[in-house]
């Protein structure tokens, strides 16, 4: 069983150690840094130290941190490097971790790192297959019948859990409705992402709308054939 490495902070990650083990075949591994952290830290590394984090979360050989902050997200890649950690995922984006010293860090480690907004907008890199072809951009198989969506498979789902909550809800749906409300669902349901922009939960509602009218053309076809 491959194992996933979790650092959380306060509420961030929670929810993604709930779909890893609820959903998947995957494991987990977690670790904690305080929820409130200072704005700048002058020493990143002895303040890691100081933490005294439990570093079994670097026995994986993909760690996703939600340490959300741009002083503390280098040492703990660089710490992440020196235990052989093959691959890191950053969710919150740029503006939570610098991209340019993430990217220096990765190659002197010779470790992939991906820094994303959210989660389920991943790409299928080989480095973080184990992972992505689970948890990532939603993929959707749809059975329908008279109409309407009778059954929702998820294939491939959000690491927050919200495609299968929307998966769920969108039973007994006119098929003409549902992308629409797929989208609406996603935006409903109580994920991290960033909200107040055309980012963030936005384009999570807008891949689940796309995910749902693509498996639902799919379900025509079959039919057709």
């Amino acid at each position: 069983m491959t194992n996933i490495g979790v650092i959380t902070r306060g509420k961030y990650g929670k929810r993604l150690i709930d779909t890893i083990l609820g959903k998947t075949d995957l494991g987990v591994i977690s670790a904690e840094v305080p929820e409130y952290l200072p704005e700048f830290i002058d020493d990143p590394d002895e303040f890691l130290e100081e933490l005294h984090m439990d570093e079994k979360v670097f026995n994986a050989e993909i760690l996703i941190t939600y340490s959300l902050h741009p002083d503390l997200t280098p040492a703990i890649a660089r710490l992440a490097g020196r235990h052989g950690v093959r691959s890191l995922i950053v969710p919150g984006g740029a503006s939570k971790a610098p991209v340019q010293e993430l990217e220096q860090i990765a190659q002197e480690y010779g470790m992939y790192i991906e820094v994303e907004d959210i989660c389920c907008t991943l790409s299928a890199n080989p480095a973080i297959c184990e992972f992505t072809d689970k948890l990532s951009r939603p993929l959707l198989d749809i059975i329908t019948h008279e109409g309407k969506v009778d059954q929702v498979q998820v294939i491939r789902g959000a690491p927050c859990g919200s495609t299968w909550h929307m998966a769920e809800a969108l039973k007994g749906t006119p098929i003409e409705e549902a992308p629409a409300k797929a989208g609406l669902l996603i935006q409903q349901y109580p994920c991290r992402a960033v909200r107040g922009n055309q980012g963030g939960i936005h384009e999570s509602a807008q891949l689940h709308k796309d995910a749902v009218a693509k498996a639902i053309e799919k379900a025509n076809l079959k039919k057709e054939h």
